[in-house]
């Protein structure tokens, strides 16, 4: 069992490929997601012990395909009572991120474990 504390980030990957956000947006968004939920949860045990550690931090930013499937896992996440933040952009009102409040990786994986790590590129540009 790892007791290590870890953020999950999922990003919706359509908005760069389909949308076409630029990587700095969605690095935004998902700043925004990871900073209000530290926020919100500031009072919290497990918030605490991963912000007394900043310099062993753990975040994994996973890739959600589309705003389906990330108000699905935020639906999953609600029904299990486990504590986030889902990122709606403004003034667009657009959903674009979800951030997990810190928890032992062994609690919370089984909520994210369909999910992979986010790979995604800029598409190169004939020069």
């Amino acid at each position: 069992m790892s007791n290590t504390l870890v953020q999950y980030v999922l990003l919706r990957s359509d908005l760069l490929k389909d949308l076409g956000w630029s990587i700095g947006a969605l690095v935004a968004q998902a700043c925004h997601a990871s900073t209000a939920v530290l926020h919100i949860f500031k009072e919290d045990e497990y918030t605490i012990q991963y912000l007394n550690n900043l310099d062993n931090m753990h975040k994994v930013v996973l890739e959600v395909p589309n705003e389906e499937s990330l108000n699905k896992i935020a639906e999953k996440l609600k029904e299990n009572s486990i504590s986030h933040k889902l990122w709606i952009e403004q003034p667009e009102n657009i959903p674009t991120c979800l951030a997990i409040k810190p928890y032992p990786k062994d609690e919370i994986k089984k909520y994210v474990g369909k999910f992979k790590l986010y790979k995604a590129t800029m598409p190169s540009k004939d020069l």
